[in-house]
């Protein structure tokens, strides 16, 4: 795999938040490198950090201001960063792997044809590639709990649409430039709607709202509409038919 061709990068936001910057793209070294970042600061624990997230390739750390700043923290967390190359590092344990039933294409997906044609497979080509792909809950956003999902292949680095679909379903599953959406709730989207499931994303009923955490890993296996129906008729969990693991390191 090419390695990112990036040195970590330091921006402090407001008074209180310090970004480290692993690339300027998404790359999978530097999403691995923002999660193991993220893992370090949460099994230490420093005093004054109140809070941690990674967007695709960046770490962001709050602290509380009225008991560091950010003149001291910044030089700890450079010395932190500058020990290890977070570029290869292990990602964080307590992963979860989730397996989860999904229509591609029909009628309930029905921009799967275009896609794959942009991609330059047939449809069934598509979804065996598709299916097979084991992605990673790159970062959560966009709407509570959504989960952006991959890398896919290359073959999948197909453009947005230029044109919105007015509004996909919630668990809708939609492709592009090499990722997954998984959508949390219903919206528009200039992405491309490639399969449908029944996994609820934000569960705002549960005190763990968000079923997924940066870092887990999504297998997406095709059944019929007919089975999702059935896995709609039963689907108190809000995990859409789905099984979950945990990823041993």
């Amino acid at each position: 795999m090419t390695r990112t061709n990036h040195s970590p990068e330091f921006r402090t936001v407001g008074i209180d938040g310090l970004l480290v910057t692993f690339a300027d793209r998404m790359a999978e070294d530097a999403n691995r490198a923002a999660l193991a970042l993220r893992g370090e600061f949460e099994k230490r624990a420093w005093d004054g950090v109140e809070e941690t997230s990674t967007s695709l390739a960046s770490t962001y750390i709050r602290i509380d201001p009225t008991r560091s700043s950010l003149a001291e923290f910044v030089p700890r967390v450079q010395q932190l960063v500058r020990t290890r190359d977070w570029y290869d590092a292990s990602l964080p344990p307590g992963r979860v792997l989730w397996r989860v039933p999904t229509v591609f294409g029909t009628e309930l997906a029905p921009q799967l044809d275009e896609a794959a044609k942009i991609a330059g497979l047939t449809p069934g080509e598509a979804i065996k590639r598709l299916s097979q792909s084991r992605v990673r809950v790159l970062t959560i956003g966009f709407a509570p709990g959504q989960p952006y999902l991959g890398p896919l292949g290359a073959e999948f680095n197909i453009p947005r649409q230029k044109d919105l679909t007015p509004k996909v379903p919630a668990g809708a599953l939609v492709m592009a430039i090499s990722q997954f959406v998984l959508f949390a709730g219903p919206a528009p989207t200039g992405w491309r709607h490639i399969g449908q499931t029944a996994f609820r994303c934000f569960r705002p009923e549960m005190q763990n709202c968000f079923a997924l955490n940066p870092g887990d890993e999504m297998l997406f296996h095709p059944i019929t509409p007919d089975e999702l129906d059935q896995i709609r008729e039963n689907n108190s969990d809000g995990n859409g038919g789905a099984t979950r693991e945990e990823i041993v390191a």
